[in-house]
C-alpha cells in the first residue's frame, strides 16, 4: 500500500518506486505495482471520497493582486458560503477565465 500511495500522490514512475523500495531491502517488479494500481486505486478513491468533506453548492471566486517573495501576482480563490477555501490559483498574468 505504500508503494502505491508513492505512486498515487507523487510525480514518481513504477520504475522509480521499484528502486526506492529496492533499496529498503523490499523487491517487487513494476508491472507488480502496475497492476496494484489498477485494481486498488478506484477502491480507494471511493472510499476518499465518502471520507471527503461536502463542499457547499453555492460559492464564489476573489481575486487580489498579492507580492510573493519580493513579486506581484494574481492571487484568485474560491470560497464557499462558510468563508472555507475551496480552492486557490496564482498567475503572474491576470487570467480569471484559467481560475475558473
Amino acid at each position: 500500500m505504500q508503494a502505491l500511495r508513492y505512486y498515487l500522490a507523487y510525480k514518481l514512475s513504477y520504475r522509480e518506486i521499484e528502486e526506492i523500495f529496492a533499496e529498503r531491502n523490499i523487491h517487487f517488479d513494476h508491472s507488480t505495482l502496475n497492476r496494484w494500481v489498477i485494481k486498488y486505486a478506484p477502491q480507494l478513491e471511493v472510499i476518499f471520497r465518502m471520507k471527503k468533506l461536502r463542499v457547499s453548492g453555492a460559492w464564489r471566486m476573489d481575486e487580489t493582486y498579492i507580492k510573493i517573495k519580493g513579486r506581484w501576482v494574481y492571487y484568485y480563490r474560491a470560497v464557499d458560503k462558510y468563508g472555507a477555501i475551496i480552492d486557490f490559483y496564482l498567475s503572474e498574468t491576470r487570467d480569471e477565465p484559467v481560475a475558473w
